[in-house]
């Protein structure tokens, strides 16, 4: 139970509350098929939870410079858009209850996605999941994005509290290391990737479900009582 009650919550959206990874990944398989390549998960892995500029470039050094990557994003794109205009993503197991909990107890949250704000919005207002957070950073709106703290840092600094007084709640890599850079007390469900050993090594805590979090937290006040 690192790092005591904490004064704010900073979630991640895709992989962690929403079961988006899924519908990301096949929309990026079937566009690599539109255009008769195979798509390389490998790589793809890679590129979960970070920038879309980082997941370009990952994508072009795996595949080669010939690699029509804006006509693939594209397809990647409609594809994802087009499931989305389709209904709502389906939330993660615990996500709802977790935060009915906090929201109960008034404890700020807000959103930390890689995510572009016109999609993470679309998303959490087609869930009903908006109505929870007091801020949203999305992709794009910090000079850096994850796997570099300054989505974290402006999470936290949007609840007008220190890094250290919130949990960060993450799938990913990219966004574990965002989040214990930024000095957070950092809770991993993962979702399509296992923790490796060496992100492992960072020390944060790794659960299977969000109702983990939520019982941790219902502990941690029974010690406050």
């Amino acid at each position: 139970m690192a790092g005591g009650y904490p004064a704010g919550v900073l979630f991640d959206m895709d992989g962690l509350l929403l079961d988006s990874e899924r519908l990301a990944r096949d929309a990026f398989v079937r566009a690599c098929e539109d255009h008769g390549y195979e798509a390389d998960l490998v790589t793809y892995q890679q590129c979960i939870g970070s920038t879309y500029d980082k997941t370009r470039d990952l994508i072009m050094a795996a595949y080669g410079e010939k690699f029509p990557y804006q006509a693939i994003d594209e397809r990647w794109s409609h594809h994802y858009h087009a499931r989305l205009a389709e209904g709502p993503v389906p939330v993660k197991d615990g996500a709802m209850a977790l935060l009915t909990h906090l929201a109960a107890r008034e404890t700020p949250m807000a959103l930390v996605t890689s995510t572009r704000r016109a999609t993470a919005v679309e998303k959490l207002e087609a869930t009903g999941l908006i109505r929870f957070f007091d801020s949203l950073i999305c992709g794009g709106e910090t000079e850096r994005g994850k796997p570099d703290p300054d989505p974290y840092l402006a999470g936290a600094a949007r609840l007008e509290l220190e890094p250290t007084r919130c949990w960060a709640l993450e799938d990913s890599a990219n966004g574990v290391r965002a989040a214990v850079s930024a000095g957070c007390t950092v809770y991993q469900v993962p979702d399509l990737v296992a923790p490796t050993t060496e992100l492992r090594q960072l020390g944060h805590q790794i659960v299977e479900t969000l109702h983990a979090v939520r019982s941790t937290l219902e502990v941690l006040e029974t010690l406050k009582r």
